[in-house]
């Protein structure tokens, strides 16, 4: 009598299983004992060889039939040979595989599971005007596209593409090694599925051709140096039609001689004449709110205005990404002071010297030297 359980038994299913009941349990129990995720257990090892074996039979519509009618005594002989052997077992374990050792249930790339196309990164260059208060802008890429003439497929007209006989258009071919599988990918169609044996002449059997491209992006307002945007589906297209990747603009904006941008907010420089910053004025300012170089907004300076002052104008810098309003515009003021005078104007600014009369540092000065007396 045979020692062997009963392969119902093994994989937890009635012997009104169907075929995808029968597959489901044996990914489930092959799983569950697989030798990777059991180390050094002999009692999940052996588990996991008599579910390799109940599959073998259960999945195989004649052994199945021989196996219900007879039991283990009708397989005798057969087990391990022909189509039926270990190999074949692990040819039908691919999509397992894939499960346990990439974290995903979705299979392999071959076999009709195209992959996305790859993403695609392009500069852009932009006027501080530009990235300040966002524009649209037509960019151009240059890539390969899908061949019109073969519609994709790489296959001469009146052709088409056939399965990879070497690894029966999985994309993969597996070698077993004990009761671990590795897979790797088809050598013959690199991982497609599928060969092209009547290439298409005018892309050569690729299925695209490189053309340029316009591509319309939308640049927000705020946007800065080193970021970038994703526009999705405008990368390089996918393999067999599969969606293509995104195409991804860095940002470059160009200097601006009027401003030193600080995040959202700006700092510009302005001269006020030695009067002006003496008397106070109404000083224009260089802005960012109109086209064109002379666009200006009035300041209006103190009497007494040092150099170097710095007067914050708030809401005039550059609009924040997060569209929580703008930031600042700092004006440094610088004074100039006259270096070549005229007769008449040395004149004036003796008799104002004499008006004004000692500093404040003069007098310091001569409070220290009356204490050290």
């Amino acid at each position: 009598m045979s020692s062997k359980l009963e392969y119902y038994e093994v994989l937890s299913v009635s012997r009104e299983a169907t075929g995808d009941d029968i597959r489901k349990a044996y990914r489930r129990e092959a799983l569950k004992h697989h030798p990777d995720r059991n180390p050094g257990d002999a009692a999940a090892e052996a588990r996991f060889k008599a579910v390799n074996e109940a599959y073998q039979v259960l999945s195989d519509g004649d052994k199945r039939r021989i196996y219900d009618q007879f039991g283990h005594a009708g397989l005798d002989g057969s087990m391990g040979q022909g189509e039926g052997g270990m190999g074949d077992v692990f040819s039908h374990m691919q999509d397992l595989f894939a499960e346990m050792f990439s974290g995903s249930g979705a299979g392999f790339a071959g076999g009709g599971r195209s992959r996305r196309g790859s993403d695609m990164r392009i500069q852009t260059r932009l006027s501080l005007r530009e990235a300040a208060f966002g524009c649209k802008r037509e960019v151009q890429v240059r890539a390969p596209t899908p061949c019109t003439d073969c519609s994709g497929s790489g296959a001469k007209a009146g052709s088409k593409p056939e399965a990879c006989s070497h690894c029966r258009g999985t994309g993969q071919v597996s070698n077993a090694r004990g009761f671990v599988m590795f897979t790797s990918t088809c050598p013959r169609c690199r991982g497609a599925g599928r060969v092209v044996k009547n290439p298409c002449p005018t892309c050569g059997g690729h299925g695209a051709v490189e053309r340029a491209r316009k591509v319309n992006v939308t640049f927000p307002a705020g946007i800065d140096s080193g970021q970038r945007l994703r526009v999705s589906g405008q990368g390089m297209a996918g393999p067999n039609g599969a969606p293509a990747g995104d195409l991804y603009v860095e940002i470059d904006v160009e200097e601006d001689p009027r401003f030193e941008r600080d995040g959202a907010d700006l700092v510009t420089r302005v001269h006020a004449p030695f009067t002006a910053a003496a008397l106070g004025a109404e000083l224009r300012v260089p802005s960012l709110e109109a086209e064109g170089e002379g666009s200006t907004i009035s300041l209006s300076i103190p009497p007494g205005t040092q150099s170097n002052a710095m007067f914050t104008m708030k809401g005039h810098g550059v609009p924040r990404l997060d569209g929580r309003g703008r930031g600042a515009l700092i004006v440094v003021v610088q004074v100039d002071v006259p270096t070549v005078l005229t007769a008449k104007a040395r004149e004036l600014m003796e008799a104002l010297r004499a008006e004004l009369g000692p500093s404040a540092v003069d007098d310091e000065e001569s409070k220290r030297a009356a204490v050290g007396k």
